[in-house]
């Protein structure tokens, strides 16, 4: 009977075992799970602190360039053209001459009424002189008053004729120098509009045969609405000694190069448009401004303000919404909305959302979700690198102070 009872007590020993070995193994398995070293490694992710900086508000407009001067060269003389003194688009100088009329028949002209005029002088001396023979012949009672009052009216008939002969003359040489057309301002001109041997005709409906324009300065007009007006320029305009200043830039300018003023704010309110226009001038010395370009101007608020600014990399979207994570100082990243304003410097303001001194991820937003636990690095080229970014309460981070808001000088920017 013994060996039967040992034959049974074998295989539940190694049935024993085998329980206690299972047992042993999911304890130390479920310690294993366990362990911090096994749970999920907090995401290393590049931080900026938000920074605070004194600005200038700037709002931008759309309008065209004009020019300062604008003037259309047309015949005071009728003729036929006889010599061009220019080149198509070039620049000409106030007095240069630009076309010329067939002078001969008015230089004929010039000369008749020459002649005429030294024919009433002549008339006009010898009366004076009867007129004064006359009056001693009185005196001696040699003549009568009627023969004296006669050479008076001679003499003032002979006098009335040498001065319109002189106008006469007058006239002729001033039609014969309009032979000659000037250029009557500096400036560049435009295509000749008639050839050699052309006859133009003066008078109302007289033909352009070019136009110039100054190039020196040149005016942006542009349209304002009313609520701008009311901001920017309606206090200011009051002010004769008030100097509004202006930047503009061409189609192809990433910003806004060239400086200027408000120089005219026309004198009622568009009700269609709710508009008004407003004219600014500009140095043009490169003439590089042509009249007729479109122009992008902007206005300042000339009153400095603090806004907060931030990384573009920081900014997120979310449909329609723009966003950044905060890395608070349990090192959690929060999702946190923000209203974004203009570029300034590189960076975006950020109208709401955000506090200077904060701090928010700029490289790793797509491993991040909003409550994960970071590991925050400074980012390179940070305004604060001199900061440790990492939080006061981890346990690997050393302790630091958060940076205080940037004040600096105010900057234009553009309107976003």
């Amino acid at each position: 009977m013994f060996p039967i009872r040992q034959r049974y007590l074998v295989p539940l020993g190694l049935l024993a075992a085998a329980l206690f070995a299972i047992t042993i193994y999911r304890a130390n398995a479920g310690v294993t799970q366990n362990t911090p070293a096994d749970q999920p490694l907090a995401a290393v992710v590049d931080v900026a602190v938000v920074h605070s900086k004194a600005i200038v508000d700037w709002h931008a407009y759309s309008g065209r360039l004009e020019a300062v001067e604008h003037v259309q060269i047309r015949p005071q003389v009728s003729g036929a053209i006889t010599a061009l003194h220019f080149a198509d688009g070039g620049l000409v100088h106030k007095g240069d001459e630009l076309f010329t009329i067939d002078p001969r028949p008015y230089e004929a002209s010039v000369n008749q009424a020459t002649a005429r005029f030294a024919a009433a002088q002549a008339r006009a001396a010898f009366t004076a002189s009867e007129l004064q023979r006359g009056k001693r012949l009185l005196a001696a009672n040699a003549i009568a008053s009627r023969d004296v009052d006669e050479k008076r009216n001679a003499a003032r008939v002979a006098k009335a004729e040498e001065a319109s002969a002189a106008a006469a003359l007058q006239a002729a040489q001033l039609d014969l120098e309009h032979t000659r057309l000037v250029a009557p301002i500096s400036g560049r001109a435009s295509r000749a509009e008639v050839t050699l041997g052309n006859v133009v005709q003066a008078g109302p409906g007289a033909p352009v045969l070019t136009s110039l324009v100054s190039v020196d300065k040149v005016y942006a007009a542009f349209d304002m609405d009313e609520q701008s007006f009311l901001r920017f320029l309606n206090k200011a305009r009051l002010d004769p000694h008030a100097i509004m200043p202006v930047e503009l830039g061409l189609g192809d300018d990433q910003a806004y190069p060239r400086q200027g003023h408000v120089v005219s704010i026309d004198n009622h309110l568009d009700t269609a448009s709710g508009t008004i226009r407003v004219r600014a001038v500009f140095d043009n010395a490169d003439g590089a401004l042509l009249p007729g370009l479109y122009a992008r101007v902007r206005l300042s608020t000339r009153t400095a303000r603090q806004a907060v600014l931030v990384d573009e990399k920081a900014i997120g979207t979310d449909q329609s919404k723009r966003y950044v994570l905060v890395v608070d100082a349990k090192s959690q990243a929060n999702y946190r909305e923000v209203t974004l304003g203009p570029v300034r410097d590189g960076s975006r303001i950020v109208e709401s959302g955000l506090a200077a001194g904060e701090r928010v991820v700029v490289s790793g937003l797509q491993r991040v979700r909003p409550g994960d636990s970071v590991q925050a690095r400074v980012a390179v080229g940070d305004a604060t690198p001199d900061i440790a970014m990492r939080s006061p309460a981890s346990s690997t981070v050393g302790k630091a102070q958060l940076p205080t808001a940037e004040s600096a000088s105010p900057a234009p920017s553009s309107r976003s």
